[in-house]
């Protein structure tokens, strides 16, 4: 055997026989790392042979599967995260826990081995944290069990032997950029080890049957770090997000083989660990103070339900460049609604600092949301309250139109339930609850008193 290197880009996993400075595939800069290969000395492929290699495929009538969903699924103690998985957890199933340090990763998971563990043998496996460490948290939890154990590793290989055995029902490996391949002289985390590791966990889960969760780290733009190709190994992605120091955190689904990617389970952090939050919009509304500048949102969070509160703020600018800072909405949409404001409400926004919040840490992607937004920077820079009896919802176009919201039955059925009375909603939807508004001009006008 001879050696002989590559260079792998860290970010899309491009390789190259020589360094260069930036990666021609995803265009980051210095992501090159070096890795020794190993090529067989005096062999010639049997591709450059004209033969083929392998053998002749076992398979299968497919009338004659039994389906995966037939299989045993394994339930945790949270009825929405059950959902959100599809229905639990399923065996044979490898699912990907992504989230910011800090979050409730560990904690999360060390709930799910106590409800497992009442029935199934479970294994805890770190990378990051020692014996003590887990069972300290275990203790805090609750989650001392029998059928609980714990094993500190780094090496993918002995954790997919383990796995082999099919001794466990459930394993959790924390983290997948920990762990090193014997085969593999490149340092933990990168492209190879972190690929390769992956591939050889979700072999081993297959062929025993044994479900799988694998921890993975995020960078701090919020994505999956490490190589996309493990996103589309494994069968379920779940995000974990919110704010680690507060508000409600989220766990939803971005790739699910057996279930819905629109479920959402909500949790709060508690002393005993996380909890799930039953009525997220009575818990979102208890605190709120009607003033200028806050409106009632209601919108969706998966096929949930939930009224949030907006909050804007509005303040004359120091500087000659206004400042336009959005918690929880994205950017570049509250920069589109301002201008859509400046330009077919004649609201004069340029000389202002606009700040948006979204209370309870919820991050939101629903474009019905751009009616509410624009109608708490309008109460913040009037001055002016709406009412306490409105809920309001509905896209802004460019024009200055309001289109429909997707699901406004569900969104009207909790705003009913909450005791709210009206609705300020698109003129598509025909219910005696709403009240129709087809332009932001005039819905300005009449509704921001």
């Amino acid at each position: 055997m001879k050696g002989k290197s590559q260079f792998v880009c860290q970010q899309c996993g491009a390789t190259y026989a020589k360094w260069v400075g930036q990666c021609s595939n995803c265009q980051e800069w210095n992501t090159l790392v070096e890795q020794v290969i190993e090529v067989a000395d005096g062999k010639k492929s049997a591709l450059s042979k004209g033969q083929v290699s392998g053998k002749k495929l076992d398979f299968v009538k497919i009338s004659t599967i039994t389906p995966s969903d037939a299989k045993a699924r394994l339930l945790t103690e949270f009825k929405d995260l059950n959902t959100v998985l599809g229905g639990g957890i399923l065996m044979g199933s490898v699912t990907l826990l992504a989230g910011q340090p800090g979050i409730g990763k560990s904690t999360l998971l060390m709930q799910i081995c106590a409800e497992v563990a009442k029935i199934h043998n479970v294994l805890y496996v770190s990378g990051e944290e020692s014996a003590g460490q887990v069972k300290l948290r275990a203790l805090r939890l609750g989650a001392e069990s029998e059928r609980l154990s714990f094993a500190g590793s780094t090496s993918a290989n002995d954790i997919a032997k383990t796995i082999e055995t099919g001794e466990f029902d459930l394993v959790i490996v924390d983290s997948i950029q920990t762990l090193v391949m014997n085969e593999i002289s490149s340092a933990p985390g990168t492209v190879s080890q972190v690929t390769n590791s992956g591939n050889l966990i979700i072999r081993a889960a297959k062929k025993t049957d044994t479900a799988v969760v694998i921890v993975g780290h995020v960078t701090k733009e919020g994505t999956l770090a490490g190589p996309k190709v493990l996103e589309h190994l494994v069968d379920v992605v779940l995000n974990f997000e919110g704010d680690r120091y507060g508000g409600f955190k989220t766990v939803r689904a971005v790739k699910n083989r057996f279930g819905s990617t629109n479920e959402v389970a909500i949790f709060e952090m508690v002393a005993s660990g996380l909890k799930e939050v039953e009525n997220p919009s009575a818990a979102l509304l208890a605190e709120r103070t009607n003033t200028d500048g806050s409106i009632i949102l209601a919108t969706l969070e998966g096929n949930r339900p939930i009224l949030v509160e907006i909050q804007a703020l509005a303040t004359k600018t120091n500087f000659g460049y206004p400042k336009r800072t959005a918690s929880g909405f994205d950017l570049n949409r509250l920069n589109l609604l301002i201008a859509v404001l400046e330009r077919r409400t004649k609201l004069k926004l340029s000389d202002k600092d606009i700040f948006i919040n979204v209370v309870g840490g919820l991050k939101l992607s629903d474009s019905a949301a751009d009616l509410a937004v624009c109608m708490a920077i309008a109460s913040a820079v009037a001055g002016r309250k709406l009412g306490e009896e409105y809920v309001v919802f509905g896209e802004v176009g460019l024009g200055g139109e309001i289109r429909s919201a997707f699901r406004a039955d569900q969104r009207i059925a909790e705003a009913k339930k909450l005791g709210f009375k009206h609705a300020i909603a698109p003129a598509t939807i025909h219910d005696k609850f709403v009240t129709p508004v087809k332009d932001l001009r005039d819905t300005l006008i009449r509704y921001v008193k």
